[in-house]
């Protein structure tokens, strides 16, 4: 069974991260010909604080 770990900045609205969730199951799913229900995906969220660039965090750039 196909594990996918997403990691991503926090922020996005449930609707997008269940459309991403979607799209990657499909994509896996696919391309390994397995069914998508044997399929997993995992989204963690990243607080922009936790999440640095070059030294500097993410809530220090205004991204």
């Amino acid at each position: 069974m196909p594990i996918i770990n997403i990691q991503i900045l926090e922020g996005r609205s449930k609707e997008k991260i269940s459309s991403m969730i979607a799209s990657v199951t499909e994509a896996v799913a696919t391309e390994l010909e397995t069914p998508k229900d044997r399929v997993r995906v995992i989204v963690t969220e990243i607080p922009k604080t936790h999440w640095a660039v070059g030294g500097v965090p993410m809530s220090e750039k205004g991204n």
